[in-house]
């Protein structure tokens, strides 16, 4: 185990081990869920442009229903003997990822970026999963019902990006500026003149 010290018992049915495992596991995803709810929040404060009450309006519930999942995670940390640590200087010391990028900008830009933020947890997600399946059920099944919540989320998102043929204007970007600016690009309107 990497962060976290082996527990000194865990749910009846796993060995304190396994427990450690996915104990590890799930404080990562704790992060990243509090990182996103975070991001989510900052993007609520800082979207502009024609699309803002849109925008301003749709990630309040996907906030509300992110801290609900990182309860959620965090409680299942205990229940496996573990210490669920949501600090804000944890989460900095112990992320793999940087901070997001994008201040003051355009609703379509900051959708761009989401797109990318939410690739990033999805894919964690899915990863732990297929780790935690090995041997916890019960966990497994938690990640698999914030996946839920977490991919409808990425097409609400997606629904502002994708273009009516199905092109997905972040398909190519790889950081979230880019993905940002891919974004607004496929929302300027193209001259038929």
């Amino acid at each position: 185990m990497s962060k976290s010290a082996s527990p000194k018992y865990t749910v009846p049915g796993l060995s304190t081990h396994e427990g450690g495992v996915i104990i590890d596991l799930l404080r990562m995803r704790l992060h990243a869920l509090n990182d996103l709810s975070l991001t989510l929040k900052h993007v609520h404060w800082n979207v502009v442009g024609p699309h803002f009450i849109a925008v301003h309006e749709m990630l309040d519930p996907q906030v509300d229903r992110v801290r609900e999942m990182a309860d959620a995670t965090a409680e299942r940390i205990s229940a496996l003997g573990g210490v669920p640590e949501g600090t804000p200087g944890v989460l900095v010391t112990e992320r793999t990822w940087d901070d997001y990028g994008v201040g003051r900008a355009d609703a379509i830009a900051h959708l761009g970026a989401l797109d990318l933020v939410y690739t990033g947890i999805i894919e964690g997600h899915r990863a732990a999963m297929t780790e935690i399946g090995k041997s916890d059920a019960v966990t497994e099944d938690l990640i698999i019902e914030q996946l839920r919540s977490l991919e409808q989320f990425q097409w609400f998102v997606r629904a502002h990006l994708e273009s009516s043929g199905g092109t997905l204007a972040t398909a190519r970007t790889h950081t979230e500026r880019q993905a940002a600016k891919a974004g607004k690009k496929a929302a300027k309107p193209t001259s038929t003149r």
